[in-house]
């Protein structure tokens, strides 16, 4: 019987060795940045996300079950007080002093990773990534491929100081994500080289820093504000570039109402097509931050003549 009892302690002993210590919980604010959790993190953290698909974050209202999610979080990574503004007093309190990551908080009218972005070749202009949902810059910096490196980068900093971390697997999983996005950045860059003489049009300026960062030629947006409606002045601004535009496409957005600019392009030869910033059907894996880059692209090449439906 002791002997019996010795082989069970040696084998509980090595189960407790081999078996994974309980899952970081992890809170991300929007779908995008759930992505770039599980690029670095891979399946070693639990990632719950705040806003649900067909929402959008810059007019959510969150449920009593997610603040309880908050409070049981062990870090909580959200871009900032420019876009998850329902966030702002509550993750600005004492009581989350500590585990919620912002990515981009202005100083000084520049962000953190738009110095990144700098330091990385690509030049950013600051009148071209203005928001008018506040009065900082654009905080769309997800659908920008080096700023997501950056805030991957981010999220490995902030994994690592947790207890049970792995700081080696962490590296690993960010090199492999660094490496596997800049090859797609490549791919996506040369797939456009066709869209030279394609004039692009955004619902709103979610699409700005995406195309800012591939060459891409974007000659307005329909609303400078999507929680509100455009004034008419804009809207006639508007239609007056689509007249002029050689070729253009409006790509809209499956967050908002669809019908207002129907009555905008009526009678215009403008092609169609639907993007997702908010990546709602792109599968939570380490890779969906390249697919959620490669869905875009694939959106913005329906633009072209002989794609068009």
């Amino acid at each position: 019987m002791p002997q019996k009892i010795t082989r069970l302690a040696i084998a509980l002993s090595a189960l407790a060795i081999t078996t994974p210590a309980a899952a970081t919980n992890v809170v991300a604010s929007i779908k995008p940045v759930e992505l770039l959790v599980k690029a670095v993190a891979g399946d070693s953290v639990e990632v719950s996300t705040l806003v649900p698909p067909g929402s959008s974050p810059h007019n959510y209202s969150m449920k009593p079950s997610q603040r309880r999610a908050l409070e049981q979080a062990d870090v909580i990574f959200w871009v900032g007080p420019e876009m998850e503004t329902f966030l702002n007093r509550l993750l600005g309190g004492k009581e989350f002093a500590g585990r919620a990551v912002a990515f981009l908080e202005s100083e000084g009218g520049e962000s953190e990773h738009d110095e990144h972005h700098d330091e990385h070749g690509h030049d950013h202009e600051s009148d071209a990534h203005h928001h008018d949902h506040g009065d900082g810059e654009d905080p769309h910096i997800w659908v920008d491929p080096i700023l997501a490196l950056d805030m991957a980068k981010d999220i490995r900093n902030a994994l690592a100081e947790l207890e049970g971390a792995n700081p080696e697997q962490l590296n690993a999983n960010l090199e492999r994500f660094q490496t596997e996005l800049l090859n797609k950045e490549q791919s996506i860059r040369a797939s456009f080289a066709g869209l030279d003489n394609v004039s692009l049009f955004a619902y709103h300026d979610a699409f700005t820093r995406y195309a800012k960062h591939y060459g891409l030629t974007l000659e307005g947006v329909l609303t400078l504000n999507p929680e509100l409606s455009p004034g008419a002045r804009h809207i006639a601004d508007v239609q007056a570039k689509l007249e002029a535009a050689n070729q253009p496409c409006l790509l809209t957005e499956p967050q908002f109402n669809r019908q207002w600019w129907r009555s905008i392009t009526e009678g215009l030869n403008v092609t169609f097509s639907t993007w997702d910033p908010l990546a709602t059907n792109i599968e939570s894996t380490p890779s969906g931050y390249i697919d959620f880059q490669q869905s875009v692209a694939d959106a913005v090449l329906k633009c072209l003549p002989e794609q068009a439906q």
